[in-house]
């Protein structure tokens, strides 16, 4: 089109490729023994070149064309972050597979759903605690023929028809190269920009998950607009961590690194992601909300621990950064006085404090996924880390707005990705049309129907509002929308986001949907809750006991008087009570994500709830 927006019909290209698949078999003859990979043996960080990836990629294909793999038939992967998912992801993608994931903390019954919608006939799997799932509800995936593991370890004597591991199918698929030396490269010149590059499935936090199907289209448009407002280079290094089979981290961590040619390394486990973000130092770095709120929590902790001399030389420092950051969203340059002093801050005390976050090389750093707290923002932003929020779904591709570094409009989610169109429908919705949208849900054209337009806007069930920048602030969700007994409508997640701010509170769910007032579930943050009790000699047992402990419930009263300041006196919550439990992604309440499930929150703890009424 003549003003730059990508026609519906329009051919999108990076490096000359229309399609993933074209643009990594292209990488890799270009990089051949530069590291592609690393991830940790026996405590050692091993280096894994892009030849690997290509070869590794292709012996699998090949191995899958051989067990009578079909064009457009979707593959699932169960399996934690490792160089292995990549090979399989493009090994399948490249002979015209579709690859889908499944989240290690998926339950054999959530296995079984994925397997039979999805039809697939071939599963990958991680290690014997994985194939224990399918073992478990087996009888409910008669259409599945093979499962396919990667790790041996406790499975020597083990033997299953229908079971074979990841060093047969190589070996199977090197076999099949020597029949067809030319197939491979054959399947993957044939792949067009409309074929699926992978089939996502939803967190289904309002029913059963939805497949959505993802086009080759889709994501060589979201590296193409990528590219041109995000800084990628090729000798940057990322930390890969949050699951795979999430569209985010696919892009993150896959599709990216194949644009530029950069390194992945792979956390050891999301338990260890602080020490490896420590070891690996990387460039560019893309979390959840969780995890930024928890560095903020460690940095609490370690300041509490400080002396009174330290503490008050981190607190000027901050300040520093914080006045810079405010001349900054403010258009304005500071003077040389204030420069000369924040320059004296960051010497003394920012740059240590990067150093030892593992921040230190940190060009972006990008949340998403979930909200987050501006002033969460604002403070990474004051220690020298440029933190910058963007918007999307799975509907969406990934992405479908995101402020650029240079021009953080903190608070918002910024402007539309370059030939994306965002509006707000009437009700507030907001209504997302590019080349960034999905292709629809796999065999469910009556939930397509619903939810994209016949003219292209995609529904996102999200509520928003534009700025004169053109800039996106999100709102909260059209089905969250909180209707009091006095008819006030209230959209809970600012409400939420300023709670989540403070280093005591993990989380929290604000309630009072056709009641009198607004109450609130409040989960607290194990860590920094215990160093106060310890701090402050409270006794407790365990988690629940720390919850009931009279001194801890006052801390969290004076946190939630603080947030009712900044907000009307309808929007005030009247009571709160801490839910006595410690979540994690294994429990039912949380998405993998780690987003929590709203209703799900209020039907369990519904006793809890009608005790603040």
């Amino acid at each position: 089109m003549a003003d730059g927006t990508p026609h519906p019909d329009d051919i999108i290209t990076v490096d000359g490729c229309d399609t993933i698949v074209k643009l990594w078999a292209k990488r890799c003859r270009e990089k051949g023994e530069a590291t592609a990979h690393r991830e940790k043996e026996f405590g050692i960080w091993q280096a894994y070149s892009w030849r690997e990836y290509y070869e590794g990629a292709r012996r699998i294909g090949m191995g899958l064309i051989a067990l009578g793999l079909k064009r457009g038939e979707p593959v699932q992967i169960l399996s934690e972050d490792r160089r292995e998912w990549l090979y399989c992801d493009m090994g399948i993608a490249a002979v015209g597979g579709i690859p889908s994931g499944v989240y290690t903390t998926d339950s054999a019954a959530q296995l079984a759903y994925l397997v039979e919608d999805s039809g697939a006939r071939f599963l990958f799997v991680e290690d014997d605690e994985q194939l224990d799932k399918f073992l478990e509800a087996r009888e409910r995936m008669p259409g599945l023929e093979r499962v396919i593991v990667f790790d041996r370890d406790g499975l020597r004597h083990f033997s299953d028809p229908k079971v074979m591991f990841l060093d047969e199918l190589t070996a199977l698929g090197a076999e099949e190269i020597e029949k067809q030396p030319d197939r491979f490269e054959a399947e993957l010149e044939a792949a067009g920009p409309e074929d699926t590059r992978m089939l996502i499935y939803t967190s289904g936090t309002t029913g059963p998950p939805k497949g959505a199907m993802i086009s080759h289209r889709n994501m060589i448009y979201q590296l193409q607009a990528g590219l041109q407002i995000l800084d990628y280079l090729p000798g940057d290094e990322q930390l890969c961590f949050l699951p795979l089979c999430h569209v985010l981290e696919r892009l993150v961590s896959v599709e990216n690194p194949i644009a530029v040619g950069s390194t992945v390394n792979f956390a050891e486990s999301p338990e260890t992601v602080f020490e490896n973000l420590q070891e690996v130092g990387p460039n560019v770095f893309t979390a959840v909300p969780r995890l930024w709120e928890k560095i903020y929590s460690r940095v609490m902790i370690m300041r509490s621990e400080a002396t009174g001399i330290g503490r008050l030389a981190f607190d000027w420092a901050i300040a520093q950064g914080l006045k810079r950051v405010r001349a900054q969203e403010e258009g304005r340059r500071q003077g040389l006085a204030a420069r000369a002093v924040y320059g004296l801050a960051d010497l003394l005390v920012l740059r240590n404090l990067r150093n030892l976050l593992g921040m230190a090389r940190m060009r972006r750093g990008t949340t998403g996924a979930a909200p987050i707290s501006p002033d969460l923002i604002r403070w990474f932003c004051a220690i020298g880390v440029p933190l910058i929020e963007g918007y999307g779904m799975t509907e969406t591709s990934g992405v479908a707005t995101v402020n650029p570094v240079h021009d953080n409009h903190i608070g918002t989610v910024g402007p539309p990705l370059p030939g994306c169109e965002v509006r707000i429908s009437p009700e507030g919705e907001i209504l997302v049309r590019g080349p960034n949208i999905f292709q629809g849900y796999w065999n469910k054209p009556e939930k397509t129907a619903e939810t994209i337009t016949a003219d292209g806007w995609l529904h996102t069930g999200d509520l928003g509002r534009l700025d004169n920048h053109g800039c996106l602030t999100i709102t909260g969700r059209l089905k969250d929308v909180i209707i009091t007994a006095g008819g006030k409508n209230i959209t809970p997640a600012e409400i939420e986001s300023r709670l989540k701010f403070s280093p005591y509170i993990s989380d929290a769910v604000i309630i009072g949907d056709r009641r009198k007032y607004l109450t609130a579930l409040i989960m607290i943050d194990q860590e920094n809750v215990e160093k106060f009790a310890q701090d402050h000699q409270v006794p407790f047992a365990d988690f629940a006991s720390l919850t009931r402990a009279k001194e801890v419930v006052e801390l969290i009263g004076g946190v939630v008087a603080e947030v009712n300041r900044e907000f009307a006196r309808v929007e005030q919550i009247k009571d709160f009570r801490l839910i006595d439990i410690l979540l994690t992604a294994e429990d039912e309440e949380l998405t993998p994500t780690m987003k929590l499930k709203r209703s799900f929150v209020e039907q369990r703890h519904k006793a809890l709830i009608d005790t603040m009424y």
